[in-house]
């Protein structure tokens, strides 16, 4: 399954609503290049009655409903539609980061089928991982930390000049 055409559209609809949000978990090591799978997106936010507003019209926009899962001490707010597959995660704090604005300030911008979207860090989803220290987070973290090495090797090879041909 292609996730980008479902990522696009609520990125789309996140970029209406001028809500900001990083893309965190799976998906955002996805994106990194990490081979890896998921069935939502997470993402983190500012937890303000503003952004519960325009969080509100996102779902409205996407004919989702946000539910709150009963999860101890959570504010994980679930968008959902069933009709067209889509969950997305939405949490205003998440294990091992101590900000929205610190995990904003380390994102990069990535375009994700023609919508840009700011994605955590390695290191932040790593660090989070670690942090919330459940077994299908301990799981993937291998492979995290492999990509992650991968990433900065490939940053330190020297680039060769290519030669065009024989000189003479």
């Amino acid at each position: 399954m292609n996730a980008v055409p479902y990522l696009a559209t609520l990125m789309h609809a996140i970029r209406q609503e001028r809500l900001e949000v990083v893309l965190i978990g799976n998906a955002a090591a996805a994106i990194h290049g990490a081979p890896v799978t998921t069935l939502d997106f997470d993402f983190m936010f500012r937890q303000t009655p503003v952004n519960m507003a325009k969080l509100k019209r996102v779902a409205a926009s996407l004919d989702a409903m946000i539910l709150r899962p009963f999860y101890p001490v959570s504010k994980l707010y679930r968008m959902v539609n069933d009709s067209t597959g889509l969950q997305a995660d939405f949490m205003p704090v998440i294990h091992g980061v101590r900000s929205f604005a610190s995990l904003k300030s380390r994102a990069e911008e990535r375009d994700v089928g023609g919508v840009s979207l700011l994605i955590a860090s390695l290191d932040d989803i790593i660090a989070s991982k670690k942090a919330a220290g459940r077994d299908r987070d301990l799981a993937v973290l291998p492979i995290l930390e492999r990509t992650r090495e991968a990433i900065a090797s490939a940053r330190q090879r020297p680039v060769r000049p290519r030669r065009r041909g024989k000189e003479t």
